[in-house]
């Protein structure tokens, strides 16, 4: 998901898909549907049994899940991957993944209830996948860990700047990740990993 994780956009410069229905949400508010859609994300293509394997489940259990994210668009069947017909091969229906925002949905108190949680399960994920990296970072090059970074920033805004720092921020992703699609694309595979980027922007006061 590109922020959280609506139809998916055509055009690679365009904003990113939004949901707006609450029910299509509603489909991350499990913890394992998020897993299971980072696991597609990494995997551009997989069929349950390797999703499965990934995030360490019961295959039933996983093709359950891919159900109900196929159900409201998030993943869709990979063209040219019938195979036998007797797994069925997924992809994400976006390769930008999906964002949401507070405002379509705080005008009703369940609406704002599915997005605190989902936020929060979106956030357990991070943390997760954070500790993990530093559990396990005495296994990575030198190189891997000098260019890791964790940084915390306390600027005093408007709400309005923090929107226009946001939109930046996106758009610097964006960038990013289609320079990093696309040299896999020309086959400049030597040396690339998977990165994830955890940012927060949010108000507090002392």
């Amino acid at each position: 998901m590109a922020d959280e994780p609506a139809a998916p956009s055509s055009d690679p410069h365009g904003p990113d898909p939004r949901i707006t229905d609450l029910d299509a949400l509603k489909v991350f508010t499990h913890p394992l549907r998020i897993r299971i859609y980072r696991a597609l994300y990494t995997s551009r293509e997989a069929t349950a049994s390797r999703l499965a394997d990934q995030v360490d489940e019961a295959v039933s259990l996983v093709s359950y899940h891919l159900r109900k994210l196929a159900a409201h668009g998030f993943i869709v069947e990979a063209p040219g991957r019938g195979g036998d017909g007797r797994e069925r091969w997924w992809q994400l229906s976006s390769d930008r993944g999906f964002t949401f925002r507070n405002a379509d949905f705080d005008d009703r108190p369940e609406g704002a209830a599915v997005v605190s949680q989902v936020t929060r399960q979106l956030l357990a994920t991070r943390n997760e996948r954070y500790e993990q990296y530093l559990d396990e970072q005495a296994a990575w090059s030198r190189e891997w860990t000098s260019a890791a970074f964790s940084s915390e920033y306390m600027p005093r805004l408007t709400a309005a700047e923090l929107q226009e720092m946001a939109d930046e921020m996106s758009a610097l992703m964006r960038r990013w990740t289609e320079r990093g699609r696309a040299a896999e694309e020309a086959g400049d595979i030597e040396g690339r990993e998977h990165v994830a980027v955890q940012m927060y922007g949010f108000p507090y006061r002392d």
